[in-house]
Formats: structure tokens, C-alpha cells, sequence
């Protein structure tokens, strides 16, 4: 019986994607969003990563996305139903969830941020509040008071800055992000002092920032890190209680495995 999930999150720099059970999930696998991509392409390159898993279309009980790149959703739509015979569903639209979007907009909110504070909301159902804190090509602080999404905050992404600023300056560099150090120095070389800035500066970015929403938050917070950096970050940042790196993914399977019972 087929009892495997096809999860995937389109975002702006990556397509996450996860052959998933029902109770967890496992290795996810990355394809650059800004690929020229065509139907055939993703599904020859799910159809990869099936034998890689030792899978087949025949295994899959059911296709899921969230997407924030609308030009891609449909490549994926026409490829999960050539290559896998499934029509994939579709966040928000073809699921419902338990918590009331706050949104002064509601439509306006992304699907990826509604969609990680449900998750943390469903993995984390004690604290009074919570912030997730997702670091993508924008890094997110999305909150959540009991069963509501209030909002939140957008700021720049670690590597969508680095990308600007090399692009933005005449004499400095595009450098590799180093996630060794435990301790800001005062730097002594160009690639030292931005190194350290970009670290240590979205450290104290999300230390600040978490303070500051907590006060106006109700009762005790519980904070979640995840996204690209979040395991890296963690170890130089005291703002998060804990890291969980797929919570988009995590929420996908959530609903997937309430659809799919």
C-alpha cells in the first residue's frame, strides 16, 4: 500500500523537496528555484530521487506543495501528473487549518510563513505564544498567540545581503560564509570583518528582534529557528529554544497525513 508523501516547498532561491512518512520525515533534497525548469526536467528529476530512495510513482499516496513562486506551480502541477500520475495539493487552497489567520490582510500573508507558524503551532501546542524564525532569501519573524497568526516582521536574508552588498560596493568581495567561529572579533582582514558582521550582526538581529516581539506577546514564548541557516546560527545565538531546519516541510506533513487518514 502506498504510504509515502511527495512534500515540497518552492521557494525563492530553492525547491525543498521530501519523500516523507506519515509520522516523520526523511532526507530532504534542494533544486535551485532559478533554473530554467521545465515540466520534464522536475519530473525526470523526481523520478531520480524516487530510484535514489528506492521508490516509485506507484509508492506515492500523495503530492503536496507550498510555493511563494507562482510560475513554478504550475510546472510542478504539470509534472507530478505526467511523471507520477498524482494531482499535488496545494497550500493554502486545498487545505484547511485550525488557526485563525490575524493578518490585517489575510491574503497578503505567504504561504510559507502561515504555513511554518501552523506547523510550530502543531509541534509545539504549550506555550501561551511562539516566533518562528526563518532564514530564506528574506529572514522572517512570524507570531503566534494561542491559535492565532498575528504576524510578524520581514527582514533581509543572510545571503540575499552578502549578494547585495558584494554587488552594491566597488572594492569589496563576494565571500564564503564561515560558520566556524564561536566568538566576534574585531576584524583585522575585509573578509574577517564581513564574515563576522554578516554572523554576528543576524545573531544580534534575532536576539533583538525576538526581544522586542516577546513584549508584545502574551504569557511565555517559545522561539523556533529554521530555515537554511538556522542550525548554524543556533550555535551563536541565544534567541532560539529550539531548531527544527524543514518546518515548512513539517507542516506539509502534518496536513498530508490528516488528508490522507
Amino acid at each position: 500500500m502506498a504510504d509515502t508523501f511527495l512534500l515540497v516547498d518552492i521557494g525563492n532561491t530553492c525547491i525543498k523537496l521530501v519523500f516523507s512518512r506519515p509520522d516523520e520525515l526523511g532526507t530532504s533534497y534542494a533544486l535551485p528555484t532559478k533554473a530554467q525548469h521545465t515540466a520534464d526536467s522536475l519530473g525526470l528529476s523526481l523520478l531520480q530521487l524516487l530510484s535514489l530512495n528506492g521508490l516509485t510513482a506507484a509508492d506515492i499516496a500523495l503530492c503536496a506543495c507550498c510555493s511563494v513562486v507562482p510560475d513554478v506551480n504550475s510546472l510542478f502541477r504539470e509534472a507530478c501528473l505526467r511523471y507520477l500520475g498524482k494531482k499535488p495539493l496545494a497550500f493554502p487552497g486545498d487545505f484547511e487549518i485550525d488557526m485563525v489567520n490575524g493578518y490585517e490582510r489575510p491574503h497578503e500573508v505567504g504561504a510559507d510563513r502561515l504555513l511554518a507558524a501552523y506547523a510550530a503551532r502543531k509541534l509545539w501546542p504549550e506555550p501561551e505564544s511562539l516566533i518562528s524564525v526563518d532564514y530564506g532569501t528574506a529572514t522572517t519573524f512570524d507570531c503566534v498567540a494561542g491559535s492565532t497568526y498575528l504576524g510578524g516582521l520581514i527582514c533581509p536574508g543572510l545571503y540575499s545581503s552578502r549578494t547585495a552588498l558584494a554587488s552594491g560596493t566597488a572594492k569589496l568581495p563576494r565571500i564564503s560564509i564561515d560558520f566556524t567561529d564561536s566568538q566576534a572579533i574585531i576584524g583585522r582582514s575585509t573578509v574577517t570583518s564581513m564574515n563576522h558582521g554578516f554572523l554576528f550582526g543576524f545573531a544580534a538581529m534575532t536576539e533583538g528582534l525576538c526581544e522586542r516581539l516577546k513584549a508584545q506577546l502574551p504569557g511565555s514564548t517559545f522561539v523556533i529557528g529554521t530555515g537554511g541557516v538556522a542550525r548554524e546560527l543556533s550555535g551563536i545565538c541565544g534567541a532560539f529554544d529550539a531548531v527544527r531546519s524543514d518546518l515548512i516541510l513539517e507542516g506539509l506533513r502534518i496536513l498530508a497525513a490528516g488528508s490522507a487518514s
